[in-house]
């Protein structure tokens, strides 16, 4: 068989390297702080970056996630609130 069409290849996910973990919560909030540790280990060992936002110093981010925190998304999109789990964003980052 030929290659795979490229209208086909938009589903291929991008390596790890180019993706984006981001960390919504607050200071003095002990489950963001758990979080954080899980995303720094997860990121740390595929080769993700990732980046911390202060819900409290932003209003768009408090009007949308304030009763979840903390909120992880990943590349943008909503990926995980409250506990975030190893395995899981392992997957996201890496599936």
């Amino acid at each position: 068989m030929g290659r795979m069409s490229p209208l086909f290849r938009r589903t291929e996910k991008k390596p790890p390297a180019e993706r984006v973990v981001t960390l919504i919560g607050k200071p003095g909030c002990h489950l963001c702080d758990d979080a954080q540790v899980v995303i720094e280990k997860v990121c740390g060992e595929v080769g993700a970056s990732w980046e911390k936002k202060d819900i409290t110093q932003d209003e768009e981010l408090h009007r949308l996630y304030w009763e979840q925190i903390p909120v992880v998304l990943v590349d943008g999109a909503q990926h995980d609130f409250w506990r975030v789990k190893e395995e899981r964003l392992r997957k996201a980052l890496t599936g």
